[in-house]
């Protein structure tokens, strides 16, 4: 079962970037001659398009029993507590107080993220800052999903 599943897209704002980088393309090889120019416009612009569409294509899912986060993936049992960031809290997180053992899924533009504690004495990574835009779903889920699986006394 999926409890939760965002692909981290880009803003519709970012499309203009293949436009812009189509434009730009023309523009370098209109000297060459006007089919040259459609020709690069056609080229930039898909290429920028194929990059966008690459880069907003992650996924942050939880399953019960996994974290897939791009292309991480680990036992919801190697998890401990998921804290919400909020935009402040994230923009410390991602600069001075980031500890470079960690991994980052991290998207600017999405400006709020939740952290996630890697309990896993093997793993060298203290946790996990993921990018999402339902921060506080995130953890509930992950808390709900670790209170569920843990042992019984």
């Amino acid at each position: 079962m999926q409890a939760y599943n965002e692909q981290l897209a880009v803003p519709a704002s970012w499309w203009w970037l293949a436009a812009g980088s189509g434009f730009v393309c023309a523009i370098m090889l209109l000297p060459v001659g006007p089919m040259a120019a459609v020709v690069a416009f056609a080229v930039g612009a898909a290429l920028a398009a194929w990059l966008l569409f690459s880069y907003g294509s992650v996924r942050l899912r939880v399953t019960d029993a996994h974290l897939e986060a791009g292309r991480a993936r680990l036992p919801l049992g190697a998890l401990g507590d998921a804290t919400v960031l909020d935009r402040e809290a994230a923009r410390a997180l991602r600069m001075e107080d980031a500890d470079p053992r960690a991994f980052m899924l991290l998207r600017s533009y999405v400006p709020t993220a939740v952290r996630v504690d890697v309990v896993d004495p093997d793993d060298p990574t203290p946790y996990l800052y993921l990018s999402t835009r339902n921060p506080t779903r995130v953890a509930e889920i992950l808390d709900a999903l670790r209170r569920r699986d843990a042992p019984r006394s």
